[in-house]
């Protein structure tokens, strides 16, 4: 579940319902061995509804600005 707060998850057990899920077919290759398995994409833990109920807002994460210029000079030293 992408942009979940890291206190938050679901165990074994839980009923999970997944109202727009995109699901994605994933293929690899790794030193000659081939994986498949298909990926569920979920894009708030907001939209789940967990045991019959909906997440408090606790189990969104906040966000986080990160920032990169490649082109810029060094920092002074």
């Amino acid at each position: 579940v992408y942009n979940a707060a890291p206190a938050w998850g679901v165990t074994v057990g839980d009923a999970l319902g997944v109202p727009d899920p995109l699901l994605t077919q994933h293929l690899h290759q790794h030193r000659g061995q081939t994986f498949s398995f298909l990926g569920i994409r979920v894009s708030s833990p907001l939209s789940l509804v967990v045991n019959g109920r909906r997440p408090p807002g606790s189990a969104l994460a906040p966000p986080c600005l990160a920032l990169s210029n490649p082109s810029a000079p060094p920092p002074p030293e």
